[in-house]
């Protein structure tokens, strides 16, 4: 008999250093006017020197850890979603795993862009129910600044960093992961990508003095990919479940642009109220935006036990997934 796997325990951290819109206006030509009207943030938290995507992932992991009352040495994976990590290999998955003193863990990352967490959490999902698995740590951890062009107005004020963590363990049937979609266009790859750095363009003189480790991005394809892909994966998961759109208690999207949230929103005819949204303090972090978005709903009071909750998330590959979940903490 299949287990059924929730989230019992949820965790973040932000760094502390914050970027707003006015220290953007003396960096590129740009308006806090323009980065509110187009994009819906005003600050972003930005990495400090030294600090790494393992770092903040370790923070937010130990949090979630904690809020689960689980011995380190109990987990069985950790799985972080990134794509920013701190180095190609080892995975920094593994890096948390050491420092975490999850000895009895194996540990890898997973990437699918602003995707990765949705489709992280399916993983582990899937591990509990085949009872390969009992707990599992899943992490998303951006420390996207580091590769963004400063100098590139329509990207730079985008991304921010961060990380959230959650610890998924067998729950009650009722409760916890009711239903998986994931889905990518890999022919709509080169929308939003960083052309080096990998095997196809090596770091070279020329590819640092073309400045093609950054993010390059075509806004208006992904925005129109995110907002269609967005709303079939939140559809497919309440229908899947066997639910409507007007049973979700709470809409957790991922935070890419307030416009593309709103939109979504919209087309799922699920009112203000029942839509989580927190980009104008945080910005995108990409993969860490679900798990960031949970820690601050619970804490808030905005995520209940009971509550039934639909994420959906759209990044690069183009990849985009979505979970629908019975709260049970």
């Amino acid at each position: 008999m299949q287990r059924s796997a929730g989230i019992v325990g949820v965790g973040s951290y932000l760094p502390e250093k914050v970027l707003n819109n006015l220290d953007l206006e003396k960096m590129v030509d740009t308006s806090d006017e323009w980065i509110k009207t187009r994009t819906g943030m005003w600050e972003r938290h930005i990495v400090g020197d030294g600090e790494a995507s393992s770092d903040m992932a370790f923070a937010a992991a130990q949090a979630a850890l904690e809020m689960s009352g689980l011995d380190p040495m109990t987990l069985d994976a950790v799985i972080v979603a990134t794509v920013t990590p701190d180095y190609a290999f080892p995975a920094t998955a593994c890096l948390i795993q050491d420092r975490l003193g999850a000895r009895n863990a194996g540990g890898f990352d997973l990437s699918a862009g602003c995707a990765g967490f949705a489709s992280s959490l399916s993983v582990a999902d899937a591990y509990i129910r085949a009872g390969i698995l009992t707990n599992v740590m899943v992490v998303g951890v951006e420390t996207l600044t580091r590769i963004t062009d400063w100098t590139d107005r329509d990207t730079c004020v985008l991304f921010g960093d961060g990380a959230g963590a959650v610890v998924v363990s067998p729950v009650a049937e009722e409760e916890g992961i009711l239903a998986h979609f994931i889905k990518a266009d890999g022919g709509s790859g080169m929308h939003l990508y960083q052309p080096a750095g990998g095997s196809r363009n090596p770091a070279t003189h020329e590819t640092v003095d073309k400045r093609m480790h950054y993010i390059r991005m075509s806004g208006q394809d992904v925005f129109k990919g995110a907002v269609r892909a967005m709303v079939e994966g939140a559809q497919a998961v309440i229908q899947k479940a066997g639910y409507t759109e007007e049973d979700v208690d709470l809409l957790v999207p991922h935070q890419a642009n307030l416009r593309i949230i709103e939109a979504v929103r919209k087309r799922l005819n699920i009112p203000p109220e029942r839509a989580f949204v927190n980009i104008g303090r945080q910005a995108n972090t990409s993969a860490a935006t679900l798990p960031v978005c949970f820690e601050e709903a619970y804490r808030t009071g905005r995520l209940k036990k009971g509550d039934l909750v639909c994420t959906t998330t759209f990044g690069a590959g183009f990849a985009w997934a979505a979970n629908l979940l019975r709260w049970c903490i």
